[in-house]
């Protein structure tokens, strides 16, 4: 998150992504389940984060796929 407190949802940290993900999923999302995720394809930007739209997207067609 960014110093002022608010996000940037194209690059957000691991961390960051996890506790946002879990207030709005209503379940507890760990950095290491997002980490796993990245180690199985989903996308990740060049720094380490993540973009949550382009997560988002590869979630549901991991979904999709039945995975």
């Amino acid at each position: 998150m960014a110093d002022d407190g608010r996000i940037n949802p194209l690059a957000l940290a691991i961390p960051d992504a996890a506790k946002l993900l879990s207030k709005a999923g209503g379940r507890v999302i760990r950095p290491d389940q997002i980490e796993a995720d990245l180690a199985a394809g989903a996308p990740a930007n060049g720094d380490g984060t993540i973009n949550l739209v382009n997560y988002a997207a590869w979630l549901a067609q991991e979904r999709d796929r039945g995975n």
